[in-house]
């Protein structure tokens, strides 16, 4: 019996040493390879700096409005008889628009214009006793008196019957009628609205830091958030003071409308171009590192072995941004190649393959200033 166990004590020393060796053996091995495996390269995109044309500008939120706007009233009270226009009709200057109703108007203008015709008459026939020695000089003196009180109440009557028919103060688009044939509208009603397209205003704001970069005249471009919309214009206003609570300045400029495609009260954004500025260094966004040791750039420089190639972790201070570029004040130079794609696998000293199926050449050349 003791014989047995202390067999199967051997066996089982043996399958047990047997195991223990087997790890050790096979953490030996990986442990090898590893240390003797060198990591693929891996890919990335890469950008070669060069000094681009930086054109400088503000960027900010404006509003159109009509050049010449207005909201067209009635003149006098009374019942609506014609309405000679449709909604979005082009108007010429001076068509009549709403025609109210006159008869009593007509008939003054009809009484005055006789009594003008009696007064004219009296004033002959005094003139000519007069001139006989018949009659006083102050009777003919009186009779001309009569007439240019008539005169004066034909052109009070005339008056009225004008503002009975309202025009139009200059061409445009008219909107939408507010009134209807056979409404009793009262003066001062808003009939329509009438906008000339043709030229627009643009008012926007811009931060007082930036009040010096402004000038009068000085270049704009507008576009819309719908479709591709795109004006060029020149400011022609700058308010001299800035608001004391947003601490913001308006501005107005003004940009041609030839194909009628901006309305009032459309949202614009603006940019004010600057002067532009030759030999900026700009690269794309993506190729900067942020994090709490400041802003960082993975420069691809020669590794060892024939095309072989590594990075370089090199911190650099940031400027303006535009788009998808950003200026880069200190840390790189014309000529350096940058990665811009990958850099999440990447550290100091990385071995890199460059992917030239994607092209990351820098067109873009404009700032926010």
């Amino acid at each position: 019996m003791a014989k047995r166990l202390f067999i199967a004590i051997i066996l089982l020393g043996l399958v047990v040493g047997g195991i223990v060796w087997f790890k050790y053996f096979r953490d030996g091995m990986i442990a090898q390879f590893m240390a003797g495996r060198v990591p693929p390269p891996v890919p990335v995109t890469a950008q070669t700096v060069e000094p681009v044309t930086w054109e400088p500008g503000i960027d900010a939120i404006g509003t159109a409005i009509a050049a010449r706007g207005v909201d067209l009233a009635i003149e006098a009270a009374g019942i609506v008889r014609a309405i000679n226009f449709e909604a979005n009709d082009s108007v010429a200057e001076g068509a009549a628009l709403v025609l109210i109703d006159d008869d009593s108007e007509r008939a003054a203008l009809s009484a005055a214009q006789a009594s003008l015709g009696v007064a004219l008459t009296d004033a002959r026939r005094a003139q000519t006793l007069t001139e006989r020695g018949v009659s006083a000089a102050n009777t003919a003196e009186t009779a001309e008196a009569l007439v240019e009180s008539a005169r004066a109440q034909v052109a009070q009557v005339q008056t009225a019957l004008d503002a009975k028919t309202s025009t139009a103060p200059f061409a445009g688009v008219i909107g939408i009628p507010r009134i209807e044939v056979g409404q009793y509208v009262s003066t001062g009603a808003i009939f329509a609205t009438l906008q000339d397209l043709s030229q627009m205003r643009v008012d926007f704001t811009v931060p007082e830091q930036q009040l010096g970069a402004l000038e009068l005249d000085g270049p704009i471009s507008v576009s819309t958030e719908v479709g591709d919309f795109r004006a060029e214009g020149r400011i022609t206003g700058i308010e001299p003071q800035v608001d004391a609570n947003s601490r913001l300045v308006s501005v107005r400029a003004e940009v041609s409308n030839p194909s009628g495609r901006l309305f009032p009260g459309q949202f614009l954004r603006v940019r004010v171009s600057l002067p532009a500025e030759n030999g900026v260094i700009a690269v794309a966004q993506t190729a900067v590192i942020s994090s709490l040791y400041g802003d960082s750039i993975y420069v691809v420089r020669p590794g060892e072995g024939e095309g072989a190639l590594t990075v370089e972790q090199v911190f650099v201070q940031l400027g303006r941004r535009s788009g998808g570029l950003i200026e880069v004040t200190q840390g790189l130079a014309p000529g350096d190649q940058i990665v811009t794609s990958g850099q999440n696998r990447l550290s100091n000293g990385a071995k890199v393959v460059i992917d030239t199926s994607v092209d990351l050449s820098v067109t873009d050349g404009q700032s926010d200033g």
